[in-house]
């Protein structure tokens, strides 16, 4: 029988190096292993929150579908859907580290009532010019690029404000009942706004996603403020970016989390480009085919979401772990030219993609310093939101070039690697010797060693 450990070095080797120990504390509470999958909702400033956050993000969804079919209307470009998109998504990239400081600096609520408050202003321009008859592509452009420069300080302030809501303990829980919200509005969302394009028109698509922003507004403003949890907020001093970068840099149990993120990102997240190949191409069919295979997708994402709710703990190796299944999954994809099985198994693809990244999301906020957590969250979702694009046109080039089953093993080949090598390097900054045990019989671990995913 073969098994896996991770061995440190005993405290009187002479050879042993010093290092920070990323096993023992990436498991950042002592908390049951498991908790109650809602837990989080028994907390009243989360539950307001939560229940904003159900409305508001199933109108993103329906925006996002209405304004890229009111682009292509508009414009009969394909491109010019491409710009709208990319300038919605800029101001994240070249500002993100900014809006990360901004909410380590400000109260994270305030700066939420400010963004919510400029974004739903926004939704009701577009509403009004769509509904009026007047709108113009150019004013689309504008719009999506103060959604986008909006993004970039509501982003962090909203992922780092879960801290403020409930106990530590519960943060793990509430990071993945967001995710399972925000999945849940992916489905909803995108149904909510078709049925609405075709039965009363576009407009009013944008005008129920404007009306959506009151729940949001409510909810924050219905908090009871006495009850959050008091974090700290960074002071004014020069070098406070490189201070964040610098930060990540040295903290192992930060820095491989984004890591992994960044290549998971990069290779794993762009399904749309690849299942929209692959059901054209391999299975020849239309995009009935391709809207199911998605909403497939989505639901084991949901799944995926809830059950990682449930857990209070994780360490650095259950994030690798997690990180390779992705990319194992993917491959396997890659190999199944039948159709049942494809959609089997791309709900186990969705149960673990999200599943990992929960985990690294929450993992990320909880391993932070308060004063720093706006900044590091921001490079988080900097990383993330950054390969992303940078992957769709690699995997873009691989599917045209080799067809969507080869993109997919490569994908899913390079998400192993990366998990891989992330796991050794970690290991050895740990001062962590891996070993592989080869006896039959009863396995005893040694002293002061740690299996992998424990």
């Amino acid at each position: 029988m073969s098994l896996v450990t991770l061995h440190r070095p005993h405290r009187n080797d002479p050879t042993a190096q010093p290092a920070p120990d990323t096993t023992d504390s990436t498991r950042t509470e002592s908390a049951p292993e498991h908790s109650s999958t809602f837990a989080a909702l028994r907390v009243r400033n989360y539950r307001l929150f939560f229940g904003g956050q159900v409305v508001s993000n199933t109108g993103t969804w329906m925006q996002r579908i209405a304004q890229d079919w009111l682009v292509l209307e508009l414009t009969n470009s394909p491109l010019a859907v491409g710009i709208t998109t990319a300038l919605q998504f800029l101001p994240m990239l070249l500002f993100g580290l900014w809006g990360g400081l901004l909410a380590d600096r400000y109260p994270k609520r305030r700066l939420l009532m400010i963004t919510q408050s400029v974004m739903g202003a926004l939704a009701v321009l577009l509403a009004a010019l769509t509904l009026a008859g007047s709108v113009q592509v150019w004013q689309v452009y504008l719009i999506a690029l103060g959604l986008g420069l909006a993004t970039v300080v509501d982003n962090p302030a909203r992922q780092t404000f879960v801290n403020e809501m409930v106990p530590k303990s519960l943060v793990r829980n509430a990071v993945g009942l967001n995710s399972g919200n925000f999945q849940l509005a992916r489905m909803l969302g995108p149904a909510v706004a078709g049925v609405l394009i075709s039965a009363v028109g576009i407009g009013w698509a944008f005008a129920l996603n404007a009306l959506s922003f009151v729940a949001v507004l409510g909810a924050l403003a219905a908090m009871r403020t006495r009850e959050l949890q008091r974090m700290p907020l960074a002071p004014r001093g020069p070098g406070q970016l490189r201070e964040g970068l610098r930060y990540v840099r040295r903290t192992p149990a930060l820095l491989w989390p984004i890591v992994l993120v960044f290549f998971v990102g990069t290779f794993g997240y762009n399904f749309a480009i690849i299942l929209s190949a692959y059901t054209k191409d391999v299975f020849d069919a239309g995009a009935d085919v391709y809207g199911l295979l998605n909403t497939v997708m989505a639901a084991g994402s949901v799944a995926g979401a809830l059950v990682a709710a449930r857990r209070t703990s994780a360490t650095l190796s259950v994030l690798f772990l997690s990180a390779a299944g992705v990319g194992v999954g993917l491959i396997v994809l890659g190999l199944t030219p039948w159709f049942i099985p494809f959609a089997g198994l791309l709900v186990v693809v969705g149960f673990i993609s999200v599943t990992f990244n929960t985990l690294g999301n929450s993992s990320v906020q909880l391993a932070s310093s308060p004063e720093l957590r706006g900044r590091v969250m921001s490079l988080y979702m900097l990383v993330f939101m950054g390969g992303t694009p940078l992957g769709s046109l690699v995997v873009g080039w691989i599917t045209e070039a080799w067809g969507a089953p080869t993109a997919l093993v490569v994908s899913g080949g390079v998400c192993v690697v990366a998990a891989g090598v992330a796991a050794f390097l970690a290991a050895r900054s740990a001062g962590i010797s891996i070993r592989l045990n080869l006896h039959l019989g009863p396995i005893r671990r040694l002293a002061g060693s740690h299996r992998i995913g424990h």
